[in-house]
């Protein structure tokens, strides 16, 4: 039998990403969960694509999520299901918005290396 892995998020080890937002993740064989955290003077996460399915929902702040043409703006509890391979970006609307992402497969440039 597999052990568990029980975590504290603020221990996770933090990568910076853009300009001075941050990203932890855990990762299982199959899936990845990610704390992503717009930093103060992150205003986009621009326009990209990955072949990852993508799960996202906001805990703090606000977003306005653009995915495949679509715009809108999610609040804490809200969030978007993004299928494989489609463009999507993501705009922080308040100071300190933070977002909780699930992917599968692994992302594997998300990983400390």
């Amino acid at each position: 039998m597999e052990k568990a892995n029980f975590f504290k998020v603020n221990e996770l080890k933090a990568k910076k990403v853009l300009e001075d937002s941050t990203l932890r993740v855990v990762t299982n064989k199959n899936t990845m969960v990610s704390f992503f955290e717009f930093g103060p003077n992150t205003t986009i996460m621009p326009k990209h694509k990955h072949p990852h399915e993508q799960t996202g929902v906001v805990v703090t702040g606000s977003v306005k999520m653009m995915v495949g043409g679509e715009t809108k703006i999610l609040k804490v509890s809200e969030g978007v299901v993004i299928p494989p391979n489609v463009e999507h970006e993501a705009t922080p609307l308040e100071p300190g918005t933070k977002m909780i992402d699930v992917f599968y497969p692994i992302r594997e440039d998300y990983l400390f290396k």
